[in-house]
């Protein structure tokens, strides 16, 4: 799985999704997905950001942070993060996009 965190190019503001079925229904999460086996994880964020936000690889550079192994659940989470370079219309494909 991964996460991404997108800073707006001020610097000011994370871009969060707000949960709108469950789990978690109503909660901030950050735009992120499952990572497909065939692919890298640096190609799946910029896909799945895409997907979310409409945000795409010429709008941000991301930066790999780091991983995260979850021993009991057999998960790992890979972060991302980068500032906008462009201004970018949003368009939410499940859950409502907001800068906080």
């Amino acid at each position: 799985m991964n996460v991404i965190v997108v800073f707006d190019k001020c610097f000011k503001n994370v871009l969060m999704c707000k949960r709108t079925k469950e789990p978690y229904l109503g909660m901030y999460n950050l735009v992120g997905g499952k990572i497909e086996k065939e692919n890298d994880g640096l190609n799946e964020a910029y896909r799945e950001l895409e997907e979310e936000t409409n945000i795409k690889k010429k709008d941000i550079d991301l930066v790999y942070f780091m991983k995260l192994t979850y021993i009991n659940w057999n998960k790992e989470l890979e972060v991302y993060y980068g500032l906008l370079k462009n201004d970018v219309e949003l368009i939410e494909e499940v859950n409502k996009l907001e800068w906080v």
